[in-house]
């Protein structure tokens, strides 16, 4: 344990004096200000390289530069404020309170998924500290993220064309590909981009990418502009093998949010006080209970009866706890 929290330390020493640092520094500049490293030139390196991967892996934007005013040139090391740094996301406080229910309600990340950093970057911009998190035991879903995610994040912010060996049909294949985003659907991580070896837009799931993603130099594609199409991604719907049609009653004031949420096509008959009964095809019941309770009390399950006897056990039981 004291060997990690040295690690830890030292890593964020150095990221403090990359962050500080208005002019590329050296690696003999960085060995003399940051705290934790070998006095000896080979130890040092060895442990500064794995560090500075280290970092790149979390998606910290290390760019190497010549010092100026050095003659003959020398390299160095920084880190670039703008590009590292969250903007100010001017939120006001209902929707820092939203963010911080949310962020309550699912684990992204977590022990299992070595997503640790990620989680607690976001935990800090809801203006919540690291220990007040739900227990995982009490989340509502949980959201897997590994070394990867860094990688396509900065592919897609810093315009780098991405290549990466991925399994489909039974076949695998090396893929070259311009990112457009990185995002969460249907219950995986997908990749959207541009295929350049099929000339086509395509989505890539992440879990049947290999562990290697070799990123090119920044802007290394300028296009064509990413047309996606989110209407059709359906979180409850996520292909499973056992589907249920749930019954669904929504009141007049919020049918239109309903039906957009939904779709047409499982709109099955409008009510004469105005309400709209929905049949919706459910293969992951968690998602969907989810979206459910955000209509409070406009909408109302009405089959199948297993999964309406769920929903009022649970109701049931969070209610409980809170009056505990």
């Amino acid at each position: 344990m004291a060997a990690t929290a040295d690690k830890f330390e030292r890593m964020m020493n150095l990221l403090a004096a990359l962050l500080d640092a208005e002019r590329p520094i050296s690696a003999e500049q960085i060995q003399q200000r940051v705290a934790g490293y070998a006095s000896e030139k080979e130890a040092f390196r060895r442990t500064f390289e794995r560090d500075k991967d280290e970092l790149r892996s979390l998606g910290v934007p290390i760019r190497v530069g010549t010092i100026p005013g050095t003659f003959p040139e020398l390299e160095g090391y920084i880190v670039d404020r703008r590009t590292y740094e969250l903007p100010d996301l001017d939120l006001d406080a209902d929707e820092v309170a939203a963010l911080h229910l949310a962020m309550q309600a699912v684990s992204v990340g977590g022990p299992s998924a070595g997503g640790g950093a990620d989680a607690a970057a976001l935990w800090r911009l809801g203006g919540v500290a690291d220990g007040a998190a739900a227990g995982e035991a009490d989340r509502l879903a949980a959201i897997p993220v590994d070394a990867r995610h860094s990688q396509l994040f900065r592919a897609v912010l810093e315009r780098r064309v991405c290549r990466f060996t991925y399994s489909s049909g039974g076949a695998s294949a090396e893929r070259v590909v311009e990112p457009w985003r990185v995002g969460y659907q249907r219950g995986h991580w997908y990749l959207t981009g541009f295929d350049q070896d099929r000339d086509a837009s395509r989505q890539f799931r992440l879990d049947r990418m290999g562990d290697a993603v070799e990123l090119d130099e920044p802007d290394t594609f300028r296009g064509p502009a990413p047309e996606i199409d989110d209407s059709e991604y359906r979180p409850w719907d996520d292909g499973g093998p056992e589907q249920i049609l749930a019954l669904v009653r929504f009141d007049e004031e919020q049918s239109g949010w309903a039906l957009d949420a939904l779709g047409a096509s499982t709109l099955r008959s409008v009510e004469p006080d105005g309400s709209h009964l929905f049949e919706v095809p459910v293969t992951s019941w968690a998602p969907f209970r989810s979206f459910l309770l955000g209509f409070l009390d406009h909408a109302e399950l009405l089959e199948p009866a297993e999964l309406r006897a769920d929903l009022v056990r649970w109701l049931q039981g969070y209610a409980q706890e809170g009056a505990a």
